[in-house]
């Protein structure tokens, strides 16, 4: 059997620090919004070059408070990726707003960015990019445009921590960057997390506001809020994770290499453009045959999963919003054709060589 991820192997590596550290807070009595949050959100500000971090429960979390400090409400339009997580839509409809769909670019399935201006209105209030299996979107021309149009920015770096554009690591180039610490993500915890980066100290502020039923303590509310806050135990674990995750993703793009120097002249491989830097936090390739590889692989105990079959313009959630198949071809195309191989670090070479064995036996 070879998996899509080795969460097991990847604890026992740091089994006696993670139980040293759940003890530590089970002592201490402080499990929600404690001293190891604050610590976490310190490295991750640090990590990221940013101000502020406020970590929140969820990647979804995340997404919803940013475009609700920025007050995203009804009447409002942001443009978005139909190729992505249902997260980043739900996000979108929470705050009363509608998702404006550009399709994706052929060659790296992130938002094409070209497209992005035809679909600005009176009513545009955000761009929400989506740095889609950890590679980076194309944010030099997106700020741009959000400069031009007075336009917000919130990025969803759910896929993409520790990614990078010349040096600079996506979360740092909006107003709001936005984290998923699911278990599965490049970084993640044991539960749900998620965090905000941000250099807007008034933005920082307001999320912390929100993620706490509108209160800053002491029982005094000075708006409506949420409850989305990251608990202690999560946060201890992500510190120690935190100090690893360079080298993790270090992994991941070896990995990545690997297969792509195996299968280029088979399938379509993934792409970087100059000075982008992918954490390969999915390895996805493209082929009119995915089902039958994905079967193969299948046979041969050998994980893989398709993300996403289904665009979101085209899902039944969405249907409302007067979208229909054939409005964005390549994500429809894309939809039929990607397929996420194995690529966790830690992954034995000879893994990555039986993938390949069996994709181009079946090709």
């Amino acid at each position: 059997m070879i998996p899509m991820l080795d969460l097991r192997r990847e604890f026992l590596d740091i089994e006696s620090e993670v139980i040293q550290s759940v003890v530590s807070i089970l002592g201490s009595s402080r499990y929600v919004l404690g001293p190891h949050v604050e610590e976490f959100e310190r490295q991750l500000s640090a990590y990221h070059g940013v101000s502020y971090t406020a970590g929140v429960g969820s990647g979804t979390g995340a997404l919803f408070l940013s475009l609700a400090c920025l007050s995203v409400g009804r009447g409002d339009e942001v443009i978005t990726t139909p190729f992505t997580f249902f997260a980043t839509i739900e996000s979108i409809i929470y705050n009363g707003a509608r998702p404006v769909f550009v399709d994706v670019d052929e060659n790296t399935l992130n938002i094409d960015a070209k497209k992005i201006e035809d679909k600005i209105t009176k009513k545009t209030k955000a761009i929400l990019p989506v740095h889609l299996f950890g590679l980076p979107c194309e944010m030099d021309k997106i700020l741009s445009l959000a400069k031009n149009y007075n336009l917000h920015i919130v990025e969803d770096c759910a896929q993409s921590f520790g990614s990078s554009i010349n040096g600079k690591l996506t979360g740092s180039f909006g107003e709001a960057g936005c984290f998923s610490f699911y278990p599965s993500k490049n970084l993640g915890c044991y539960g749900d997390g998620g965090a905000v980066t941000t250099n807007d100290k008034q933005m920082y502020e307001q999320i912390l506001a929100l993620r706490n039923h509108g209160s800053r303590g002491n029982y005094v509310h000075d708006c409506l809020g949420f409850n989305s806050r990251l608990d202690e135990i999560q946060a201890g674990i992500l510190l120690i994770k935190l100090k690893r995750v360079e080298h993790q993703n270090h992994l991941r793009r070896q990995n990545a290499r690997l297969y792509t120097s195996l299968l280029k002249e088979h399938v379509r491989c993934p792409q970087e453009l100059d000075g982008y830097v992918s954490n390969y936090h999915q390895y996805t390739i493209r082929s009119p045959h995915r089902d039958k590889i994905k079967f193969a692989l299948q046979q041969e105990g050998i994980a893989s999963v398709v993300y996403y079959p289904i665009p979101m313009h085209m899902q039944k959630a969405t249907e409302g919003y007067g979208y229909r198949e054939g409005n964005f071809p390549i994500a429809e195309r894309a939809s039929r054709e990607v397929l996420s191989l194995p690529v966790y670090p830690g992954m034995p070479e000879g893994d990555i060589h039986r993938v390949c064995e069996v994709i181009l036996k079946c090709l």
